[in-house]
């Protein structure tokens, strides 16, 4: 049985001690494992400051595991603070200075200058947050700490706007009550140690509650984001939103639309790359957020015909992205946004192309090519990055292409097209593919995973001889031209065009092999007289 405190995953030195106990020993470890903390604290201390670490870093410390960003905030102003960075590294930037935001890069050895100039982006400065994951403070130090230190704030947010108009506060009372949820709201006094948690952010976590220091209707009003947050952290977290929160969500789902698409994806992306993301995907479908940033996703809910003749489309693709998951790791794969976003998307061709057949079975012709169109147009509008949405979109479109294997030997030549098709998302449609198969039935799943292990041998014993992934014609378009004795034109064209199908449909040949096939070609086509 779960304990009262498992939420902040005690140690087993831990285990058995209370709430207040267990506070007092992770403060004592986060400054013990970073002394930045209290270098800096000192600091600003001399110079007449009150610093805090606030929000997910205290929320991360007391939950045993830290990554490389720190969070401050403080009453001094952004020149002061800036001023004050200065004097342990050369590291700074200045892009958030309107919203009363420094940042800097500091050794873990703190008080020392580093060389390095200003980056372009705060980002460049560290991970990216949509892929890195938190790592426990007691196993290892990184090389530096991303520092961000914020004056308080008491942001004011306008119902048609989707910026806060920044106001500088005085208080750290003011400034956690602003925050997006009270497990956020909490903050530890980097020089006296003290800790601040008037929302009881701390019991929360220990209860694993998602709650809002503000009522909920006026949080999510003030930042609608912080809805999608929500989804986020029930899967980053395992935690479980309270029933204001839910209602909240779901009567203010709308709200999102003003919500630029840039954070919209990038809040998503971060869900998606966490351990278990179904949790939070469901939430968003059960609230509605989903139908109005990813409308796709609830339309997977098809309503089932009296027989069941075909799957819940929608949960197969949770399942299809849970597997995918643990396809990653036990391939040795980081979390990947690519595989997962066409895992998540590989059906949503399915609802366009149902059709209730002859005899009751039901069919969803071409849902791959549909799926793949519909793919790319949504990613498209929630501004994903180019190459990712044509490697998503082939993705989806290539998700079938296995299934007969199983029950009919392709020829090399088909091995060589599947691999060709793929490119260089072979891996995510091995992965893809694999996960695919959701069947309860032993035994057909046991042929499909049988077949597929057997076309991946196929694919790595033609790898190793003809080196696939590079396939290209025999001869080059200048070869072809001087074989020919034609000029440059749309004929070169076809005869490349020739030449690739024949290098895919029969593999290597002799420079006069190839020579010989293409003169013979040659003399069928209307050009050649």
């Amino acid at each position: 049985m779960p304990g009262p405190l498992d939420a902040l995953n005690p140690t087993d030195e831990e285990r058995g001690c209370t709430l207040p106990r267990l506070l007092e020993h992770r403060i004592e470890r986060l400054f013990t494992s970073i002394p930045l903390v209290s270098d800096l604290g000192r600091l600003f201390a001399q110079a007449g400051h009150d610093l805090y670490l606030v929000g997910g870093s205290v929320r991360d410390a007391l939950m045993g595991t830290l990554g490389h960003d720190l969070d401050f905030t403080t009453d001094a102003h952004p020149d002061e603070i800036e001023r004050l960075v200065r004097t342990r590294t050369h590291a700074v930037w200045d892009i958030g200075r309107q919203f009363g935001t420094i940042g800097c890069k500091i050794p873990s050895g703190g008080g020392c200058k580093i060389p390095s100039g200003s980056p372009k982006n705060p980002a460049d400065a560290g991970r990216n947050p949509a892929e890195g994951s938190a790592t426990s403070a007691d196993a290892g130090t990184p090389d530096s700490w991303v520092v961000e230190i914020t004056t308080y704030r008491t942001d004011v947010y306008r119902p048609d706007s989707r910026k806060p108009e920044i106001a500088f506060g005085t208080t750290i009372d003011e400034d956690l009550i602003r925050r997006d949820f009270t497990i956020n709201a909490m903050a530890v006094h980097a020089d006296t140690r003290g800790f601040a948690d008037p929302h009881a952010g701390l019991a929360d976590i220990a209860a694993g509650l998602l709650r809002t220091p503000f009522p909920p209707e006026r949080s999510f009003s003030d930042d609608p984001l912080r809805m999608m947050r929500a989804a986020r952290f029930t899967s980053q977290l395992g935690f479980q939103v309270t029933d204001p929160v839910r209602e909240a969500m779901t009567e203010m789902a709308g709200r999102i639309e003003i919500i630029s698409a840039e954070r919209v994806r990038d809040e998503l992306s971060k869900l998606l790359l966490t351990d278990s993301p179904r949790q939070g995907l469901d939430l968003l479908v059960s609230t509605g957020i989903a139908g109005y940033v990813l409308p796709e996703l609830p339309a997977l809910r098809l309503e089932r015909d009296e027989h069941h003749r075909h799957k819940d489309v929608y949960q197969h693709s949770l399942t299809v992205l849970d597997k995918s998951i643990a396809l990653e790791k036990s391939r040795g794969h980081r979390p990947d946004l690519t595989g997962r976003l066409a895992a998540l998307l590989h059906d949503i061709g399915k609802p366009a192309t149902r059709r209730f057949e002859a005899g009751g079975k039901v069919s969803f012709h071409h849902h791959d090519i549909v799926g793949a169109k519909l793919a790319k147009k949504r990613l498209r509008a929630l501004a994903f990055p180019g190459q990712q949405v044509k490697d998503v979109a082939r993705l989806v479109e290539l998700h079938l292409r296995f299934h007969g294997y199983g029950d009919q030997a392709w020829t090399d030549s088909a091995v060589r097209r599947y691999v060709r098709d793929a490119g260089d998302q072979l891996e995510r449609l091995h992965i893809l593919t694999r996960s695919d198969c959701t069947t309860r039935n032993r035994r057909k799943a046991e042929r499909l995973e049988f077949a597929y292990d057997d076309l991946e041998h196929r694919i790595g014993e033609l790898e190793a001889q003809e080196e696939l992934e590079a396939i290209r014609p025999d001869l080059d378009g200048s070869q072809i031209m001087e074989t020919l004795g034609i000029r440059p034109g749309p004929v070169v064209g076809k005869a490349y065009k020739f030449l690739l199908n024949l290098r895919l449909d029969e593999g290597p040949k002799t420079p006069d092999q190839v020579r010989e096939a293409l003169l013979a070609w040659w003399a069928d086509q209307p050009e050649s007289n």
